[in-house]
């Protein structure tokens, strides 16, 4: 009971402080739990090492995976309900050269209306919808892009189909028909887009996009007239540009299905948290996908000194938050 207070205790700490991640490093002679919260990771706690495997195991059991495997990756997930609200932990586990195991547990929250600086932001993507085609959030983890891509999807989608192809699902919606990858079921990504295409959504979600093969099922689900939301990890609004020229997306399809990117951080702030975005589309869009030397932002720099001067962030936040 002792070992399973203490999990529920930091499970909790971390639900509190709106932490992404939180980490188990099974080091020498102790283990060390770092939070990775929007400002960055810190460190929260140490056990002794027999303590802190017993931490490990016992979210491992919960997981359900092998407790005995120290060193191979494994992956697990579970339900954890607090303050009479599900949230889903996703397990991932590996052991270094010297065999000493780490675990990292990903915190899915379930989706809310989000919180935005500047509501004309998500106006403008809700309109950009309309024209179909592509719309790419990206930003690093934890910046709330697959909330934003919900959101729209549930402010565009209603009396509509929507369908995601995740891996895995991170957000559980009972108005989406949610598809997820499983590989040792020998279900991919190329057979659920096939069978989606046949379930003939209006909206489609695929999740990240993280290689050649999922950047064009994206594209191609586009071109064929469907709305598509994805997200993809890059440093700055137009290098997503680059990031999906690197991922062998030609020019030509980027100008016929790329309708929008959005770039987003969650930036802290007096009360809380709130998404500041900068968005690239029509002719400026067109225009930029042409260069073969690109900059990083549309807006960014202006949007945030306007926080700035506003008293919206601090000087601290929006010296942090200058290259995005």
């Amino acid at each position: 009971m002792r070992i399973k207070d203490t999990v529920n205790n930091m499970i909790e700490e971390a639900i509190n402080k709106r932490a992404s991640d939180i980490f188990f490093l099974l080091q020498r002679n102790k283990l060390a739990v770092n939070f990775r919260t929007i400002v960055g990771i810190k460190n929260q706690a140490h056990y002794p090492v027999n303590e802190g495997k017993e931490i490990i195991n016992f979210l491992k059991f919960s997981a359900q995976m092998d407790i005995a495997e120290h060193r191979r990756p494994q992956v697990g997930a579970f339900e954890y309900e607090y303050k009479n609200v599900v949230y889903y932990l996703r397990l991932s586990s590996i052991g270094d050269f010297n065999d000493n195991e780490s675990l990292v547990v990903r915190i899915i929250y379930q989706i809310d209306s989000g919180k935005y600086f500047f509501n004309r932001q998500i106006e403008k993507l809700t309109d950009l919808t309309r024209r179909r085609g592509l719309i790419i959030t990206s930003g690093p983890t934890g910046s709330g892009k697959t909330t934003t891509m919900y959101n729209l999807a549930k402010i565009v989608g209603k009396n509509q189909m929507v369908m995601t192809i995740e891996d895995p699902v991170e957000i559980q919606e009972a108005d989406f028909l949610q598809t997820q990858v499983n590989l040792a079921a020998d279900i991919s990504y190329e057979g659920l887009l096939e069978a989606s295409l046949r379930h003939r959504p209006d909206i489609l979600i695929i999740g990240e996009i993280r290689n050649k093969v999922t950047a064009r099922l994206a594209v191609d689900a586009a071109l064929s007239g469907h709305l598509v939301f994805a997200t993809v990890h890059a440093k700055s609004t137009l290098q997503t540009i680059s990031r999906l020229e690197s991922l062998h997306v030609s020019t030509a399809d980027l100008y016929n299905c790329l309708t929008a990117i959005c770039y987003q951080r969650l930036l802290p702030t007096a009360d809380g948290f709130a998404c500041l975005m900068d968005i690239d589309s029509g002719s400026q869009l067109q225009e930029d996908i042409s260069q073969e030397k690109r900059a990083d932002f549309v807006s960014w720099p202006e949007n945030l000194s306007e926080l700035k001067e506003r008293g919206k962030i601090s000087a601290q936040i929006f010296e942090q938050y200058q290259q995005g």
